[in-house]
């Protein structure tokens, strides 16, 4: 027994009236830290751009179609992933965030694990992400769960592209 609140994961399909309580908190965190570590630091959510605003302040309009997954522990929200309609074969990973208090705890490599998982019996062929090269924590958990650095569909400076085929576990020791 290691003491910590089990961690569990709920989806809501995008589009859902209800999003679930905790996710637009989240997501402003989320949006705000980046903001911040792109050298462009804004005070509030109202002083984000346009299209990470409307993802804080209408979630169900911004992930329509989209699988939303959030992490619970001990009743509270502690991190977030968006998983997109599968498209041509493959589905990405969006907005993973965990919340700094929560890290450590497993609840990305839950959230991932739960998008790859529906990926999968969704028939989706390869999950694909994109994520900061400053983020080094977050690539290599990445790396662990048997994701692969690709060339980038991006165009944005700074980010790193990776995939994976959606059924297929980790290899071992990666």
């Amino acid at each position: 027994m290691t003491g910590r609140p089990e961690i569990t994961v709920v989806a809501a399909p995008g589009g859902d009236a209800a999003a679930p309580e905790g996710l637009a908190r989240l997501l402003a965190d989320y949006h705000l830290r980046t903001e911040a570590e792109k050298g462009a630091a804004v005070p509030g959510v109202a002083d984000l751009p346009e299209r990470y605003r409307a993802e804080v302040l209408d979630t169900a309009a911004a992930f329509a179609g989209h699988t939303v997954l959030v992490a619970r522990s001990a009743g509270a929200a502690v991190g977030c992933l968006v998983l997109t309609a599968p498209h041509a074969g493959g589905s990405e990973i969006k907005r993973l965030w965990v919340d700094p208090a929560g890290r450590g705890r497993g609840v990305a490599s839950a959230l991932v694990g739960a998008a790859l998982a529906r990926a999968a019996a969704a028939g989706t062929g390869t999950v694909r992400l994109s994520v900061w090269a400053w983020r080094t924590t977050a690539i290599g958990l990445y790396r662990r769960l048997g994701f692969t650095v690709v060339g980038s569909w991006d165009d944005r400076d700074g980010l790193v592209c990776m995939e994976r085929v959606a059924g297929r576990p980790p290899r071992p020791g990666s």
